[in-house]
């Protein structure tokens, strides 16, 4: 059984200390190819030179790149210059992470705005799928996305945590679905137990979004708290279980959604 992590922060300081056991449990656990998430420029060549450098086989590691909302203050004529170089190598396989945060507001909305629609216009040019980042703010990402839709060869909405209403409407663009560990949590997932079976096979993808995202339904839980890609067997327990699929089938359709979405090499 073969796993695809499409979200891991693996150039967060909790996990950059020890990256290669981290993989190898990882790997150990099916997991066999993983997408590092850039979040900033800084991040993003991070991410790209850890795919580089914990992957001799160039089959196992590869990274998005992109400017996270919360970083959108800073977008400039510049960044954009910065993230099509960064684009242009080949282990970087998308464009984002990037999107709308309403919820913290920590760079202003306008500003948001314009370095999510300038980042979708990169991705039409170079024919890069886009990764997305959405909170309290579906209505407003749906409308800009709908605007470049027909030009970009696919998108995810990643770490998916909606209401019916804003799936919909994703699915409706023929967007793809990421879900984490959110669904694992009683307090405030339980909602998606019901959603994830409306997601279609071939849009659905796994991911950790770690060391964010731990679990709560594992056990036993790491003392240290951090999630870790290992950790995505329980994410895909829960999401079968839901989906009322075998563990294997839900493996066998997610990474193959995942692999087509990336361009990800196969592995025997």
């Amino acid at each position: 059984m073969q796993l695809i992590d499409i979200g891991v922060n693996l150039t967060h300081p909790s996990l950059a200390a020890a990256p290669r056991a981290l993989l190898e449990r990882a790997y150990a656990a099916g997991v066999c190819q993983l997408v590092l998430t850039g979040t900033s420029l800084d991040d993003s060549e991070k991410a790209l030179l850890a795919a580089e450098q914990l992957d001799e086989t160039g089959l196992r590691l590869f990274s998005t790149a992109g400017v996270h909302p919360h970083e959108a203050s800073g977008w400039n004529s510049d960044s954009q210059r910065q993230l099509r170089d960064l684009l242009g190598d080949a282990r970087v396989r998308a464009v984002g992470e990037c999107g709308l945060d309403f919820n913290r507001d920590f760079s202003p909305r306008p500003q948001q705005e314009k370095a999510l629609e300038d980042q979708l216009a990169l991705a039409a040019e170079l024919g890069k799928p886009v990764f997305l980042h959405e909170r309290d703010a579906d209505e407003r990402l749906l409308a800009i996305v709908r605007e470049f839709r027909d030009r970009l060869p696919a998108a995810v909405v990643h770490c998916f945590t909606g209401e019916k209403r804003a799936l919909y409407g994703y699915l409706d663009l023929d967007l793809h679905i990421g879900i984490t560990g959110w669904i694992c949590d009683e307090r405030r997932g339980t909602h998606l137990h019901a959603l994830v079976r409306d997601i279609p096979r071939g849009r659905l993808m796994l991911e950790s979004d770690a060391p964010y995202l731990l679990p709560r339904s594992l056990k036993p839980k790491p003392k240290h708290g951090r999630n870790e890609p290992a950790f995505l067997t329980e994410v895909l327990r829960e999401v079968a279980l839901h989906r009322g699929e075998s563990q294997e089938d839900l493996a066998r359709h997610s990474s193959a959604s995942a692999r087509a979405f990336f361009g990800l090499p196969a592995i025997d």
